[in-house]
């Protein structure tokens, strides 16, 4: 058993959350559980971006982690980024919830995303499906709002 966490904050808003991922073995999937507060209500897009490096905010991360070179798809699509976990969908609270388990986020292996960081947009995802120029590779999920790198936990 793997656990790992990923806690966020934003320098600029108020956004802020704690994902949490265990996986059993290599081929069990990975269980993702999501809690981000501050967001404006509606839909954002939330990916597992390919560098853990925020030096220069969460436009460090990188693009979405994509070992398998396929185009952006939604959580459940057989084509999709390793890291497209497609929307978190806030209240008119502000708080959003998040739970899924999935086969292509790995904590054992070498495709692992630990030390990789998690971004919440702020737009929705368009899962690849929008037809704007950015949809095949973003979703078009517009700016990032906050990030975090994911590191092992016990």
């Amino acid at each position: 058993m793997v656990n790992a966490v990923c806690v966020f904050r934003a320098n600029d808003s108020n956004v802020a959350g704690t994902i949490t991922f265990s996986q059993q073995s290599e081929d069990a999937p990975t269980h993702i559980k999501a809690e981000i507060s501050g967001l404006k209500p509606g839909k954002h897009g939330f990916h597992i971006h390919e560098f853990g490096d925020n030096t220069n905010g969460c436009m460090s991360a990188g693009a979405h982690y994509n070992p398998h070179g396929l185009t952006h798809g939604a959580p459940d699509a057989k084509i999709r980024h390793a890291g497209d976990l497609g929307n978190v969908e806030a209240g008119t609270d502000g708080k959003a919830t998040l739970v899924l388990q999935d086969n292509q986020v790995k904590l054992i292996g070498p495709h692992s995303v630990i030390g990789r960081t998690v971004v919440v947009h702020e737009n929705i995802d368009d899962l690849g499906l929008g037809g704007h120029e950015l949809s095949p590779t973003t979703g078009n999920a517009g700016g990032r709002l906050a990030c975090g790198v994911i590191g092992i936990s016990k």
